[in-house]
This record gives structure tokens, sequence and C-alpha cells, in this order.
């Protein structure tokens, strides 16, 4: 009997090793992922003069990538780079990336990591008043090229004034270069407060959400387990907090 319960518990142990052994070379066998990102503030920006990748998005990204035990690379580039090298690099994912219906086949995703709705800001001396998308469209526009709020637009018919990066706009807006000025809830007032300019809200004529978007091969698996974990912590308040330190 003593013996009959040696070999039980030799069997026993054997099994748990060779468990283990094959989730640690299921993980082992994870690709690391190269993140791609741009100066998006307060979603994903440069910390000061350091070349240190912070903000809201970033630090939801870095806490999923640690609790899947996921190796991964961050890369700061212009957007238009950014998202091209994810969407046509294998285990390369970009954030923060608006879903649109154009964009939502082109990645697999894991999200959504922040709400990001669109608005229309003016000067606050402006007397315009905006009560649709219509409304806004006998105005000059601001916008920068590559950017999901751009692209809506034009697909409407505006015609914009395009800058190569969003944080020349608020300037832009109070010489008077154009009316409106359409951009993200969060970034258009964060834009202003760096530029020292004040800017009013008019009209939010798109709500939507950014998440991260990763390229087709990506393995299915790994997706849903990101999502997964995603998912935990919001419902540990994690997302909760780390909102709270950018605002």
């Amino acid at each position: 009997m003593r013996r009959r319960n040696i070999l039980a518990s030799f069997w026993s142990a054997l099994s748990l090793v060779i468990l283990l052994s094959g989730t640690g070379s299921a993980l082992a066998a994870r690709p690391q992922l190269l993140l791609t990102t741009e100066n998006y503030p307060p979603f994903n920006m440069q910390q000061d003069d350091a070349n240190v990748i912070v903000g809201i998005s970033t630090d939801i990204v870095r806490e999923i990538m640690k609790r899947a035990g996921v190796s991964y690379a961050m890369k700061f580039l212009p957007w238009q780079r950014a998202y091209n090298m994810a969407l046509k690099t294998e285990n390369t994912c970009v954030f923060s990336t608006t879903e649109t219906e154009a964009r939502k086949p082109k990645f697999k995703w894991v999200g959504p990591l922040v709400q990001n709705d669109w608005i229309f800001f003016a000067r606050p001396d402006s007397e315009i008043t905006i009560s649709s998308l219509e409304d806004a469209r006998g105005y000059r526009v601001g916008g920068y090229k590559g950017d999901a709020v751009a692209l809506f637009l034009e697909q409407q018919g505006f015609r914009l004034d395009l800058a190569s990066h969003d944080h020349v706009n608020p300037g832009k807006l109070t010489a008077g270069r154009f009316d409106l000025w359409a951009t993200g809830a969060h970034l258009g007032p964060y834009l202003a407060r760096q530029a020292g300019v004040a800017i009013e809200p008019l009209f939010t004529f798109r709500e939507t959400v950014m998440s991260l978007a990763c390229n087709v091969a990506v393995e299915d698996e790994l997706i849903a387990d990101l999502n997964r974990i995603l998912s935990e912590l919001r419902v540990e308040g994690v997302v909760s907090e780390i909102l709270a330190r950018y605002r």
C-alpha cells in the first residue's frame, strides 16, 4: 500500500512538472511584439525630454503586456509610419488607434482602451454656433494628415486645412487660419494648454473609442488573452486608476 502511495505521488508530481513545462513552453513561444505609437497626449506621449513613452493608453497597454507575460518593444513614430508598420508587419501593433468601419477588417483589435469623442473647437470670442455636422460644413476646418478625424470629415465632403501634426493647430485656430478645429475631446484641451491658448468646445460630432490595433498575422489566441486581461483590469479598477493619473 505504501509503495502504491509513493508511486501515485511520483506520477502526480511528474504530471505537474509536465503541465508546468508545457505552460512555460507556450508562454516562451509567444513572439515579441513591436508596439508603435505617436505623440497623441494624454493617451501616448514622450515624458519631458526623456525617451520614455507614457500616457493613459500607454500605461494600460504596458499593464496588459505585463500580465500576459508578453515581451515587447515600444517605438515612437509619426502616425502614418506607426500605422503602416502595424498594417504591413507581422507581430506589430499600433495604438491609440480609433476604431472605424474602414479600419476594423484590417487589424485584430484589443480594446477599447479609451473613449475619445470628436469635437469641433473654436476661439472663445467666436460667434459660431453648431448643433449638427451639417452646420459646420460652411466653415474652414483644421485637422492633421492621416488622423481618423480628418479622414472622416474628408469622406463627408469637408475641405480641410491639414497640418503635419496636431500640436500646431491651436496656434492656427487663434491666428484665424481656420474657423473650427476638429480633434479629440482630450487632445484638444491638452494641446491648447501646452500652447497657452484658450479654446471653446462647440459640438461633439462623433463618439469613438481607441484601441490597440494588431497586424492580422498575430495569433487569435493571443488577441483573446489580451482582451481578457483588459476586461480584468477594468473590473479591478486599474483602468480607472490610470485615467485618474492624467486628470
